[in-house]
């Protein structure tokens, strides 16, 4: 398995009229820690789509609302790959405010698509590569 933490500060203009965090830029935070995470694994969407031509959409988002993170608080983004991604990868993500409770959790899959053939493919070598090492 593999996990990265990721900080993002809840900015004024991503609330909502109670101080909260809107609903629907928990999404935006995933993406955060997603493109935090392969980063951190070496992999950029850059990279995928620039040099190896493989783009990456989204195919399922789930998101459960447990407690809100607060305007200015800085949370924490915990983004975590369970399983060696074949057709698709999954990205799980639990949000946490700054003393550690969870706030949110959350699954995303996506596919990979050849860009040349607008067809899905297999998880490319380039991404499978970097992540089997945590599966062993």
């Amino acid at each position: 398995m593999y996990k990265h933490e990721t900080k993002v500060r809840v900015r004024y203009g991503e609330t909502d009229q109670m101080g909260y965090l809107y609903y629907g830029n928990y999404a935006l935070y995933y993406e955060v820690g997603r493109a935090e995470a392969i980063r951190d694994l070496g992999i950029t969407y850059r990279d995928l789509e620039e040099v190896h031509f493989v783009k990456m959409p989204v195919l399922y988002l789930e998101s459960k609302f447990l407690a809100p993170a607060h305007y200015d608080e800085e949370i924490t983004v915990e983004t975590s790959i369970t399983e060696l991604p074949t057709k698709m990868i999954r990205f799980d993500h639990k949000v946490y405010n700054p003393s550690g409770k969870l706030l949110n959790k959350g699954v995303v899959k996506l596919f990979f698509v050849d860009m040349k053939t607008n067809k899905r493919v297999s998880t490319p070598p380039y991404v499978g590569d970097k992540i089997a090492p945590y599966f062993e």
